[in-house]
């Protein structure tokens, strides 16, 4: 079952391009005191770049940094008007009001509330590639007055992720097929037209979920077991490991599953459900593992056997 915030963006089929302010305007702009956070995403970014300290109130899957963060949460699946406009401390210069409020999921038409009662509501969706999720992170450091380290971070993250790709052999003649999992009872799974599936394309990995994607799936096509079995892909990623245990020996025991090359050949990779489901500042951790990995198995000698 997707129950979690995770999995709902997963599965969104909208996505909002952002415009990013001018300079100019962000200098004119007074810093928020009061920012609520209905974005893990979003959250992870506000304190790296330094706005912690203006962060109020988070959404309930918020859990990094893991030090720091307001105990003050709201259900960012259900959220209502009341539980967001007095959520901030008063002050003699300060209404219960938030200054800010950021989301990655518009549920209950909320932006649409919170705006008639007067508080700024970013939507920032889950982007489609690197350039949409480093202009968020510069669109927050614009927002929240910290232009320069949001600036620095972004600048930063691109060139890390940049050397990751470059380190990636040149491979001719080796077809890298690759299965993302977001759930290992319904087989859901992403193609490269997603934020993942675009870093694991430039990491040479052929996904075989594209040629299961439809327009309606939005880049998020729900499999079967029989598919992934006949599609035999060389590569296992698991983004699944916390919500649902999944491991090589979990997928081993899955009829049929036990012959998959991936399996037999144990390039099934255990990814972080959090960080594998967030473009923040950790976007560097993922992206360091799914390079580490993709690397491997094109080492591994076993998976260029020929029968």
């Amino acid at each position: 079952m997707f129950k979690s915030l995770r999995l709902t963006l997963a599965l969104s089929l909208s996505v909002v391009v952002l415009p990013l302010l001018s300079p100019s305007a962000a200098s004119a702009t007074t810093s928020p005191t009061c920012i609520v956070s209905l974005s893990p995403t979003a959250t992870e970014t506000l304190f790296a770049i330094g706005a912690g300290p203006q962060v109020q109130a988070v959404d309930k899957d918020s859990n990094f940094p893991t030090h720091g963060l307001p105990t003050k949460r709201i259900d960012a699946l259900n959220p209502s008007v009341e539980s967001v406009i007095g959520i901030c401390n008063v002050t003699a210069t300060h209404t219960s009001k938030p200054d800010l409020v950021i989301i990655s999921y518009d549920a209950n038409s909320i932006k649409e509330k919170l705006t008639g009662q007067g508080v700024k509501t970013v939507e920032q969706d889950a982007p489609t590639n690197l350039k949409g999720a480093l202009d968020q992170i510069v669109q927050l450091g614009q927002l929240t007055g910290h232009v320069k380290r949001a600036n620095a971070l972004a600048t930063s993250m691109k060139r890390t992720i940049a050397a990751d790709i470059a380190s990636v052999p040149k491979h001719p003649g080796k077809t890298l097929t690759g299965y993302y999992e977001l759930d290992p009872t319904t087989f859901y799974s992403l193609t490269s037209s997603t934020f993942v599936g675009s870093l694991l394309r430039q990491l040479g990995v052929v996904n075989i979920a594209d040629a299961k994607n439809t327009t309606a799936d939005a880049g998020y096509p729900q499999l079967s077991a029989e598919y992934v079995l006949s599609a035999n892909p060389k590569m296992i990623f698991l983004a699944d490991t916390l919500c649902c245990k999944a491991s090589l020996t979990t997928v081993a025991k899955r009829p049929g599953f036990a012959k998959v090359t991936a399996v037999a050949d144990r390039e099934v990779i255990g990814l972080n459900d959090d960080v594998a489901s967030r473009w923040g500042p950790r976007l560097v951790v993922l992206m360091k593992q799914l390079t580490t990995s993709v690397k491997s198995a094109l080492s591994n000698r076993k998976l260029w056997l020929v029968p």
